[in-house]
């Protein structure tokens, strides 16, 4: 390939994790020029508990399996467990560096605080970094994920105990003795459910509306391995799936949980079984939305109540890039409006990776945002009639990713896509431009 050596081929890649790092490897397949910026002390982004943004908490595990997560140019190890820790996942984000040389292209320690054009046609980007340095570059890549900003929720009425965002819990000391209301009941908040059984005094789970509960082994293998030889029209897979995961995780309902609202795979799915066991055995009450505080007593709006020492929000993220602004990034609503989750219609040279959520998309999905951006930049100087035709694409194209099925209208599924429709079509226009 021509190597792309001319100053302005240069690009920045804004962050170390599972998508800077495959940008990072990729970028230098193609001999795309780079530099990359890392505001922790490692890679690995959230993964590194030691990161000063990182989210993750002492018992944090994938919950998808290391056999649907990792990158498939470099499969997670056969001695690493099937659902690895994050101390597992950050040293495999440090072997996957190493092991592809890319430590020396990232700065580390380094926060980039603001991104904007140099001119009115955008045609460089100018980053400011926290020491007050400006560097110019052809394009950014922004790749510093969606879970840094909390969306905290407001309570009517005025709670005399603790609040803690699930973002800044660590262990589950936090709850020793402590009668804890966990409100939100997405992975993370079953999950926090679940450690504070054996610290707090007591524990109950607030939540808005009935989920679809998703063991991590089926017939003694990882859920997210099975499946997939047949293809089965939509409405019968969900019916099917549903039929096997009451059979497999239990019956949510029977021990409290309320009736999910639709249909399985129109949501999120919570990939845990040890909170319906929690609930079954009386260590975990079920509540329903929170209506009001006074003083340590919560109402909920079946009009029961109790006092509680510590309310833990596990309320989900608001998505925020403070760096750069809005309008830079076709922000429409609750987040940007971008051809795939990653171009931009209006500057052709500021991307997104990672602005996408599927159910087992894992990382070789946003490896796969990274290839087909690193063919663009290819195309605009090696094959310009196929970035034209590319370009055009982004202009005029709306695909469907949703794969037929009717995601729940809520902020958190804004940008939420169906796997295999997803990575069909980023294969599809990547063939294009290669």
């Amino acid at each position: 390939m021509t190597n792309l050596t001319h100053s302005e081929a240069k690009y920045a890649i804004i962050g170390a994790g599972p998508c800077g790092l495959a940008a990072a490897k990729i970028f230098l397949d193609y001999n795309i020029p780079f530099d990359g910026y890392e505001s922790g002390p490692d890679v690995g982004g959230l993964w590194d508990i030691n990161n000063p943004d990182s989210t993750v908490y002492e018992s944090a595990h994938l919950i998808s399996s290391k056999f649907t997560t990792g990158y498939s140019c470099f499969p997670m190890p056969d001695s690493m467990p099937d659902y690895p820790s994050h101390r597992e996942v950050w040293k495999y984000f440090c072997q996957f560096a190493q092991h592809f040389g890319l430590y020396s292209h990232f700065s580390f320690l380094t926060r980039v605080v603001r991104v904007q054009p140099n001119d009115e046609q955008a045609q460089t980007w100018q980053i400011t970094l926290q020491n007050g340095e400006t560097r110019s570059y052809a394009g950014v890549i922004i790749a510093s994920g969606t879970f840094h900003t909390p969306s905290m929720p407001r309570f009517e009425g005025n709670f005399s105990g603790e609040i803690v965002h699930s973002a800044a819990y660590k262990s589950a000391d936090l709850f020793a003795n402590k009668r804890v209301l966990v409100v939100g009941a997405g992975n993370s908040g079953c999950d926090i459910a679940v450690d504070a059984v054996y610290r707090a005094q007591s524990v109950a789970l607030s939540m808005r509306r009935g989920y679809h509960f998703i063991p991590k082994y089926v017939f003694g293998k990882p859920a997210d391995t099975l499946g997939g030889l047949v293809r089965l029209p939509r409405p019968l897979k969900q019916r099917i799936d549903e039929w096997i995961l009451r059979l497999f995780a239990g019956d949510a309902q029977r021990v409290g949980f309320p009736k999910p609202d639709h249909k399985l795979y129109e949501l999120h799915p919570v990939v845990n079984s040890l909170v319906i066991y929690h609930a079954g055995h009386g260590d975990i009450a079920i509540k329903p939305a929170i209506s009001r505080t006074e003083g340590k007593r919560v109402w909920f709006s079946d009009g029961s109540n109790d006092e509680y020492d510590l309310i833990l929000a596990a309320t989900g993220y608001q998505l925020n890039y403070p760096f750069i602004d809005p309008k830079y990034l076709c922000w429409r609503g609750t987040y940007p409006q971008l051809f795939l989750h990653i171009f931009n219609p209006q500057y052709r040279n500021l991307f997104m990776l990672g602005m996408v959520e599927a159910t087992g998309l894992g990382w070789q999905g946003r490896y796969e945002q990274a290839q087909l951006v690193a063919a663009y930049i290819r195309a605009k100087i090696q094959y310009p009639d196929r970035a034209q035709r590319f370009d055009h694409a982004i202009s005029h194209d709306q695909p469907k990713l949703n794969g037929g099925y009717r995601y729940m209208s809520l902020d958190r599924m804004a940008f939420y896509v169906h796997k295999d429709t997803y990575r069909q079509t980023i294969k599809a226009y990547l063939d294009k431009l290669l």
